[in-house]
């Protein structure tokens, strides 16, 4: 699996997991298949209110922490610093580790100031209960004003990113800043799957629609994590790694 080498000096697969509204027993069968299969980033939050069925899925395959890349979240309703503090610890407990690779700002909060946000952030960081840091759902003003406050390396925005919401112009700002966008809903709600460009593309490869939706995305180097509810698409998301669009039907795409 290929990584992307984060501002905090930390490797990040380019490929993982997403967990939204994965719940219950259907959460735990999922991780375990994705496991077997070779996923090793999953990315959660406190929201998805499923970090307890991860961590206990986790503990019972016995995976080697290290090997893992675990993404979580703290919501906008817990951004005051003691909020971001007692919500981390429900984080941590839940998914029974020791640490988290990364923790996001889940979206932002126009009524606590970012400054006390890092700050708390910071605090956890020092811990060494978290190995980098990030934002989600970040516009370009918000983006700098982090990068402005931040004393740790803002290392992804987390965005809704897809060929319906290509947003080329965020994507390319932080790129300047060594920032990589993290797409969630790469497939939209799963109604782009069926796009004539993308099939029409895919017939030429032997792929799916949402095998190039994919794949486009992590031609532009931004890491990518559908989330999946069945063996058949775990499979065939992970399938995208042995072929490459052309420069034309990346531009058809945009």
């Amino acid at each position: 699996m290929e990584n992307i080498k984060l501002a905090s000096g930390h490797d990040m697969p380019i490929f993982g997991l997403g967990t939204w509204k994965l719940n219950g027993k259907q959460c735990e069968d999922i991780i375990k298949i994705a496991i077997d299969l070779g996923y090793t980033h999953i990315d959660t939050a406190w929201m998805y209110e499923n970090q307890r069925e991860i961590g206990n899925t986790l503990r019972e395959l016995r995976v080697d922490r290290e090997k893992l890349f675990i993404t979580s979240k703290i919501w906008h309703t817990h951004l005051k610093h003691d909020d971001v503090l007692s919500q981390f610890d429900i984080c941590i407990r839940d998914l029974q580790m020791d640490y988290v690779d990364l923790l996001l700002i889940h979206w932002p909060s126009e009524s606590v100031p970012f400054e006390e946000t890092f700050a708390a952030f910071h605090e956890i960081y020092e811990t060494g209960k978290v190995r980098s840091i990030g934002i989600s759902n970040f516009s370009i003003e918000q983006v700098k004003k982090a990068c402005e406050i931040s004393e740790l390396p803002i290392c992804t925005n987390q965005v809704e990113y897809n060929i319906r919401h290509n947003k080329e112009e965020l994507r390319k700002y932080c790129e300047t800043l060594n920032i990589p966008i993290t797409a969630h809903r790469p497939l939209g709600a799963g109604n782009i799957v069926g796009d004539t460009k993308l099939t029409e593309i895919g017939n030429r490869y032997g792929k799916t629609g949402a095998q190039v939706a994919l794949r486009w995305l992590i031609q532009k180097r931004i890491v990518t994590i559908p989330k999946s509810g069945s063996e058949e698409h775990l499979r065939e998301n992970l399938d995208i790694f042995d072929w490459k669009l052309t420069e034309a039907e990346m531009q058809a795409l945009g």
